[in-house]
């Protein structure tokens, strides 16, 4: 006889955690079922050699939302900062740099560019928090006579006029624009406007004149970590030990987590999802089945799309998720010195984007299935300020690196490695002597995202942060409000509404989608 269950979650990353805790909170029986032998999805920590350990895909936290928080309890299960509220360093090509931190800028600027800098800040960040609503909102349907549907886009509508009107039509007139020439018209630092430019274009396949990247800007300043919009924060024991903590608050709702469980196939019957049968063949039965993992792998790969019309299908098989990011990890025999950089510089996040230009020409082969000889690139040493990371006087260090294609000209297979050594050769550059200090190293390219995180195309978000795959056509019309056409099924992961980070907000969501559909 099989198991059942009220609920049953495919994959425990951090939404499907706080999908699962949400539903058991409300009284539900609740199955996670997740195919490595840890939970956490992208946000993890593991050791990458002898030693040293690292935050292995996302290493940063921007956009926990405070109601995934304080629901789920997450600080008395023991989430804490090291730093709440990281400063960017901004490194230069030839020595300079530019300290940012909330408001202030720490370096040489032109007259008036502080004050610029400011204002524009001040000024995306209401934005931002005006949009902030629209988050925890389940898109409504267009096209429909449905009373909630209309109510849905009533209010999400009432959300940007409440913006003022000076205030909406500065909106309107932006959120198309590329991040580029918003920067352009209102600064003139070079450095700072590369520094700017990243958090607009950063794990998408996008370059800084790309349109829409404001948009992707403006999502990331919606952001807060622990009640600070716009900050970042590094987590004590790295990012796995945010998705430790939401496990914990399953656990003590009452979840079953299984780990070691991939499933291969979602069971349908009359035309309802009723469970999913394991790669072992065990057969598990459930109410709901709420896929965590991406829309293609669920509705491909788990469900079939002989379950599923032509039209559904097709629009699934063209959701954009171009996957362009990879992680550097290496183990440090001491601390590396970067030029003009303090101690307390190198505790920062570190960003190689010193111009719009920079930006952009390390976006162009990409749109050739080729990597930049001259890499963009986020750089952390978390074992700085976290001495349970690294040995006793070594450091580990993290890079996020932009742009290098999932279907790289090549393949993979041969150039990782050279990869690997264009962007410490790059590394050199701006500390050197680090060649010399590395012990290991470890390179994920999006290939090995995809493999090791079941991400498909390597993509983080699980579909292109684009304004055509946002709100209610996240990822296509008829997925977009969690609920799928097949009946019992539904998703919870970032390629649903308001898509990727850590945020939780998907899960959260989702989950309430269920219960009210449970009546």
């Amino acid at each position: 006889m099989s198991e059942r269950y009220d609920s049953l979650i495919i994959g425990g990353g951090h939404n499907g955690l706080v999908c699962a805790a949400t539903l058991a909170q409300a009284g539900q029986q609740v199955l996670v079922l997740e195919a490595r032998e840890q939970v956490g999805g992208a946000a993890v920590t593991e050791e990458f050699a002898p030693g040293f350990k690292v935050s292995s895909c996302a290493h940063l936290l921007y956009q926990l939302h405070p109601q995934v928080v304080t629901d789920l309890k997450l600080k008395d299960h023991g989430l804490t900062f090291v730093n709440p509220d990281l400063a960017t360093i901004a490194i230069g090509s030839d020595g300079d740099f530019l300290r940012l931190h909330g408001p202030e800028i720490w370096g040489d600027l032109p007259e008036g560019e502080l004050a610029a800098y400011q204002a524009l800040r001040q000024r995306l960040l209401k934005m931002a928090a005006a949009l902030r609503p629209l988050l925890t909102m389940p898109p409504p349907r267009l096209g429909t006579a449905g009373t909630a549907d209309r109510h849905g886009l009533l209010k999400m509508g009432w959300t940007l006029r409440k913006m003022g009107q000076s205030q909406l039509r500065d909106f309107l007139r932006i959120a198309g624009m590329n991040v580029a020439d918003l920067l352009e018209d209102e600064l003139s630092a070079s450095l700072l406007k590369g520094a700017l430019a990243w958090d607009g274009v950063v794990g998408s396949h996008a370059g800084p004149r790309s349109p829409g990247t404001v948009l992707s800007y403006l999502y990331r300043l919606t952001g807060q970590v622990d009640n600070r919009q716009g900050a970042i924060a590094q987590p004590v024991g790295g990012m796995g030990t945010v998705t430790r903590a939401m496990l914990e608050a399953c656990q003590a709702a009452g979840v079953t987590v299984q780990a070691n469980a991939p499933v291969g196939q979602i069971k349908v019957q009359n035309d309802r999802a009723c469970g999913v049968v394991l790669t072992d063949g065990r057969e598990i039965r459930a109410n709901a089945v709420i896929s965590n993992a991406d829309p293609r792998h669920t509705f491909l790969d788990l469900l079939g799309a002989r379950h599923l019309d032509t039209g559904f299908v097709t629009r699934i098989r063209r959701l954009r998720a171009k996957g362009n990011v990879s992680k550097l990890h290496l183990a440090l025999d001491g601390t590396p010195s970067f030029t003009g950089l303090s101690a307390r510089d190198l505790a920062g996040r570190l960003l190689i984007s010193p111009s719009i230009d920079y930006l952009e020409e390390a976006f162009n082969p990409a749109k050739y299935g080729e990597f930049s000889r001259s890499p963009a690139m986020e750089i952390t040493l978390p074992s700085l300020q976290d001495a349970s990371l690294a040995p006793g006087g070594k450091q580990v260090l993290s890079a996020t690196l932009c742009y290098t294609p999932y279907a790289l000209k090549g393949g993979w297979e041969v150039m990782r490695e050279r990869l690997a050594d264009q962007v410490i050769d790059q590394l050199e550059l701006y500390a050197p002597g680090i060649k010399a200090q590395v012990i290991d190293r470890e390179i994920l390219t999006p290939r090995d995202l995809e493999m090791r995180f079941g991400m498909a195309g390597g993509h983080w978000h699980h579909a292109e942060m684009a304004i055509d795959q946002l709100l209610m056509m996240r990822p296509v019309p008829g997925a977009a409000q969690y609920a799928t056409p097949v009946a019992g099924l539904y998703l919870c992961g970032a390629g649903s509404h308001p898509g990727g980070g850590v945020m939780g907000v998907a899960g959260m969501n989702a989950a309430h989608t269920i219960l009210n559909d449970k009546g």
